[in-house]
C-alpha cells in the first residue's frame, strides 16, 4: 500500500517552518482506496507570499486542528505505507519534524514522483508536477492547494505504475540504492560517478551556474553529507541542485587554495560565509612624540602599509605577544597594555623601561629594527610541491608576496631543466588575500616541501 503526500507550509524549511495544509490519498497501486485533507493551525502567521501562492491565509487557519489533533489520524493513514510525493524528501522532512515535536518517531520506506518520472519519461527539460502533468495528460485542479496535487501525483502514480514493465518502482525501493538523500534533479548514476578523492565540487542550477563551491577530502562523501542534513542552508540548496561537477587537486592544502580563489571567482549564490569579503588585522608601526617606535592592532586599510597582517585580531595579538617577550619589547609601547603606570612587562625585568623613560631611544628602536628586519628577511616568492592527483605526479604550487600565484601539475618522472621551467608549467591566476591566510597557517603547522626564491 501506498501513501501519496501532499502539503503547504509557512516556509520552505522544516527546521523553522510549519504545516498549513495535508492531504493523502490511499493507494493499493491500482487505485485511491481513501482519502483525507486538512488544513492545519501551524500556530503563527503565514507570510503574504505564501498566501499568494497558495491561497491560504492566516485567517482561514485560525480555526483549524493543530497539527498535535489530527496526528493520530495521519499516523494511522502513513503506517505500514510506501510514503510517496512529488519530491518527497520535502513533505517527508516536514511530516517527520511535525511528529518529532509531539514525541512521535516516524520512519518510513519513500518514493519520489520526480525520479521516478526522470526514469519513465527520460529527456524532459521540467519535471515540476505541473509540466509532468501536461507531458502526461493528467488534469490538476487546484494546483497549490494539498488535496489538487496529492490528487494529480496519485493519477501520476498510477500512470508510472502501469507503465513500469522493468521493475522501477521495486528498484527504487531497495535499500541503500543510493537515493533517497539525493535532490530530485541529480541521478544516482551522477552520485555513483563522483570520485572518493581529494579536490573541489561545484553544485549548479537549471542553467548550469555554479551556486556552490566546496572542497572536500572525499568527494562523494561530501556531496551525501550535504543532503543527509536538516540545516536551512542545505535544505534550500536541495531546492536549487541540478548538477554537481568537481576538480580534482591530490593535495587537500591545494583545494583549501581552489576554494576560495573559485569562490571569489565565481560569487556562488551559497557560498554566504566565504563571499563576505575579508577585513584582516595588521600590525602598524609609527613613532610617538617622543621619538619611540610604537605598534598599534588595527583592522587594515587600503592605503596604509602592515607591519604583518593576520585574519584575526586574536592572531595579531599573540604574534605580538611573542615578540614582545622574544626581543623584550613593552607592551604599553606595543599597544597592548593601557594603563598609565610601568608595563607588567618592566616589573617582570622584561621590558628594560622605555615606558618610564629609562631606556635609551635608539636601543629601544634597534631592538624594534631587528623585529622588522626578521620580517623582511622571507622571499618574495614560494614554490610549493605537494601531492599530485596520481603517483606518477606533483601538484606545484607558486605564491607571490604571499598571495596564490599559479598552480599545476607535473609529471615526478621528467627532468625539467629548472624552476623556471616547472613555473612556465602553471596556470596562473588571479591572486586573492584569502590565500594568503591560508599560506600562514599551511606555513605554520606543515613541514613544507618548498623551494623559496
Amino acid at each position: 500500500m501506498y501513501a501519496i503526500v501532499d502539503i503547504e507550509t509557512t516556509g520552505g524549511f522544516s527546521a523553522i517552518n510549519r504545516i498549513t495544509e495535508v492531504a493523502v490519498m490511499v493507494h493499493d497501486g491500482h487505485q485511491i482506496v481513501e482519502e483525507y485533507q486538512t488544513l492545519i493551525n501551524p500556530d503563527r502567521p503565514i507570510p503574504g507570499f505564501i498566501t499568494g501562492l497558495t491561497g491560504i491565509s492566516t485567517q482561514m487557519v485560525q480555526n483549524a486542528p493543530f497539527f498535535s489533533e489530527i496526528a493520530p489520524k495521519l499516523h494511522e493513514l502513513l503506517t505500514d505505507k510506501i510514503f510517496v510525493a512529488h519530491n518527497v524528501n520535502f513533505d517527508y522532512s516536514f511530516i517527520k519534524d511535525e511528529f518529532r515535536r509531539i514525541g512521535i518517531e516516524f520512519n518510513r520506506p519513500k518514493l519520489c514522483t520526480v525520479r521516478l518520472s526522470r526514469k519513465a519519461f527520460p529527456g524532459l527539460r521540467s519535471y515540476s508536477l505541473g509540466r509532468i502533468c501536461e507531458h502526461t495528460g493528467i488534469g490538476i485542479s487546484d494546483r497549490h492547494r494539498a488535496f489538487g496535487d496529492a490528487a494529480a501525483t496519485a493519477q501520476l502514480f498510477g500512470y508510472i505504475v502501469s507503465k513500469d514493465h522493468s521493475g522501477l518502482i521495486q528498484q527504487a525501493l531497495k535499500q541503500n540504492s543510493g537515493e533517497s538523500f539525493l535532490p530530485p534533479h541529480v541521478s544516482v548514476e551522477k552520485y555513483l560517478s563522483l570520485p572518493e578523492e581529494v579536490g573541489v565540487y561545484y553544485f549548479h542550477d537549471p542553467h548550469g551556474q555554479v551556486i556552490y563551491v566546496g572542497k572536500a577530502l572525499n568527494i562523494r562523501s561530501r556531496f551525501k553529507g550535504h543532503f543527509s542534513s536538516g540545516s536551512k542552508s542545505k535544505q534550500a540548496m536541495k531546492m536549487e541542485v541540478y548538477d554537481v561537477s568537481y576538480e580534482l587537486t591530490g593535495s587537500d592544502f591545494l583545494a583549501l587554495l581552489l576554494e576560495a580563489l573559485q569562490i571569489k571567482r565565481l560569487w556562488p549564490k551559497y557560498n554566504r560565509a566565504q563571499k563576505v569579503k575579508a577585513r584582516s588585522w595588521g600590525i602598524y608601526q609609527y613613532e610617538d612624540a617622543a621619538g619611540y617606535q610604537r605598534f598599534q592592532i588595527a583592522k587594515t586599510k587600503r592605503f596604509h602599509q602592515p607591519v604583518q597582517t593576520f585574519t584575526t585580531h586574536a592572531e595579531a595579538w599573540a604574534f605580538l605577544l611573542n615578540k614582545i617577550k622574544d626581543y623584550s619589547l613593552c607592551p604599553k609601547l606595543c599597544g597592548i597594555q593601557k594603563s598609565p603606570k610601568a608595563c607588567y612587562a618592566y616589573q617582570e625585568q622584561n621590558c628594560q623601561g622605555a615606558c618610564c623613560g629609562e631606556e635609551d631611544i635608539s636601543s629601544y628602536n634597534g631592538r624594534i629594527n631587528q623585529l622588522i628586519h626578521s620580517l623582511g628577511q622571507r622571499p618574495s616568492k614560494i614554490l610549493i610541491r605537494e601531492k599530485g592527483r596520481g603517483q606518477e605526479e606533483l601538484a606545484v604550487i607558486l605564491f607571490d608576496q604571499g598571495l596564490l600565484s599559479a598552480y599545476g601539475f607535473i609529471d615526478k618522472t621528467r627532468d625539467y631543466l629548472g624552476t623556471e621551467e616547472v613555473i612556465s608549467c602553471l596556470e596562473q591566476v588571479k591572486p586573492v588575500q584569502e590565500t594568503h591566510h591560508i599560506l600562514r597557517s599551511y606555513l605554520a603547522n606543515t613541514k613544507a616541501d618548498f623551494l623559496e626564491m
